[in-house]
């Protein structure tokens, strides 16, 4: 046995989803417009290393996040592997609308808001409310198409307008994502706010109470907490995860916010702690450097930049 052979720690799950958001999370952060080729190639190295779930784009309108103009052309030219679930972002009824021409080249929908009223307001320019009223009629119409669907709920962790956002608040919320028909609820921690006992205390309340639905975690390292919050909600159950490849992501407030936990971090950490992922690390490493080279910068990648972990000798 190697000093990385941990086994498995009592508690902790047997295997890992996860869902790479870097191609809609990750890229949509960008300054730079990158080009549809690109993005395809990218998705396409992606998509080879094993991972099961990416979500690829989101049918926004052009005018507000210029970067994702290109859904329908980045849906028509990806490869389809077996095995490989690719999910759409959905802002609203008109977004699904202009998925569902598309219906043949995706299998999830995701759809969001805001779990504080004011970044809400400031994201998509809606009282919560309004918002969730909305995507209660919208999810049946998506469940309806057969596409499996997911309800993601920003700020679960705290916003950087309001401050603390109630537990209770954000559950309350969940439970009428299920009742409209998401299969599955993710909470984010959008602004890099958590900590880990914060997120141990969440989600031992969210496993008990939301038992019908699958929960995911989607950390942002913002302040180099993500990791540990990952192997919090992992010690409470969490099975699924939003990662982004390369760090890619981030929120505009605060100013300096670093992006989503990364992919080959995550992978790296649980693989090390004997949890099955099925995912390549060096591949997802090779996309992240691919990734990187396109951007023309350094990405926040613990892997990326030292490598996965070497337990063979140098001497």
């Amino acid at each position: 046995m190697n000093p990385g052979d941990t086994g498995r720690v009592t508690g902790l799950p047997d295997s890992v989803s996860i869902r790479e958001v870097g191609p809609r999370d990750g890229f949509q952060n960008e300054p730079e417009i990158i080009t549809t080729e690109d993005k395809i190639r990218l998705i396409d190295m992606l998509s080879a290393t094993g991972l099961k779930r990416m979500e690829v784009t989101s049918f926004v309108r052009p005018d507000v996040i210029p970067q994702l103009s290109d859904a329908e052309d980045v849906l028509d030219g990806i490869v389809r592997r077996d095995g490989v679930s690719f999910s759409v972002l959905i802002p609203n009824r008109r977004g699904l609308d202009r998925a569902l021409d598309l219906r043949d080249r995706f299998d999830e929908a995701s759809f969001f808001f805001s779990a504080s009223q004011t970044h809400n307001m400031k994201n998509v320019n809606r009282s919560i409310e309004d918002s969730i009223a909305e995507l209660e009629e919208t999810i049946p119409v998506a469940r309806e198409a057969g596409l499996r669907c997911e309800g993601v709920i920003a700020t679960s962790f705290g916003c950087p307008y309001e401050g603390e956002v109630p537990v209770e608040r954000v559950l309350d919320l969940a439970v009428r994502l299920r009742d409209a028909g998401c299969d599955e609820v993710g909470f984010g921690d959008t602004t890099g706010m958590a900590n880990p006992v914060q997120v141990s205390r969440f989600y031992e309340v969210a496993c008990e109470r939301l038992t019908e639905v699958e929960l995911t975690a989607h950390f942002h390292d913002t302040r180099g907490q993500g990791l540990a919050n990952v192997f919090a909600a992992l010690q409470q159950g969490v099975a699924s995860f939003e990662t982004s490849f390369g760090e890619l992501g981030g929120c505009p407030v605060p100013v300096g916010s670093t992006g989503n936990v990364a992919t080959e971090d995550v992978v790296s950490m649980i693989a090390e702690m004997g949890i099955e992922t099925g995912i390549d690390l060096p591949k997802l490493i090779e996309a992240s450097a691919a990734a990187q080279r396109v951007l023309g910068r350094p990405l926040g990648s613990h892997v990326l930049r030292a490598g996965p972990v070497d337990w063979s000798p140098t001497a």
